[in-house]
């Protein structure tokens, strides 16, 4: 297995479930983070491999949700032609905090040690490196713009 496909999976399992409707399990209702926010470290962290909570507490409908993605699991890891049973490690850490608003960590690794952990902000969930990159330029583009209009002003005052 490439550990691509597998980093494929993982992300397809946690924006599914961080988007508070989990399609892939058949529309499912549930708020993840809001699970997270209830817990006083701000996170939760889900093992979707054996649908068990590894940290933080979550109400019973997100429970029953993490019950059918574990059951959901190896029906996905087939449509990517990946055997379920090369799965090592599948969790999701939920958080949400006033600086990076929601943001999942997913972290998977097969059998045979291959192993990757990615950040994602968002909804839906974009890698946490572009998201900063593409915050910067329009950070960038605005500061830019305001230097252009003092640039105009101070002309206008000379």
């Amino acid at each position: 297995m490439k550990i691509g496909q597998l980093k494929s999976i993982g992300h397809n399992v946690a924006d599914s479930s961080a988007s508070g409707i989990g399609l892939m399990i058949g529309v499912f209702e549930m708020d993840i983070f809001a699970d997270a926010s209830a817990n006083k470290s701000g996170f939760v962290c889900i093992d979707f491999v054996h649908g068990k909570i590894i940290d933080g507490k979550i109400s019973t409908a997100t429970q029953r949700a993490i019950s059918h993605y574990k059951e959901a699991l190896p029906g996905l890891c087939a449509r990517h032609g990946v055997n379920f049973e090369e799965i090592k490690v599948l969790n999701v850490r939920y958080g949400t905090d006033p600086v990076y608003g929601r943001h999942f960590t997913v972290t998977v690794e097969s059998m045979d040690g291959k192993r990757s952990t990615d950040q994602y902000i968002g909804m839906p969930g974009r890698k946490y490196k572009k998201q900063v990159k593409r915050a910067l330029q329009v950070a960038t583009s605005h500061i830019l713009h305001l230097d252009s209009k003092d640039d105009v002003v101070n002309e206008r005052q000379e």
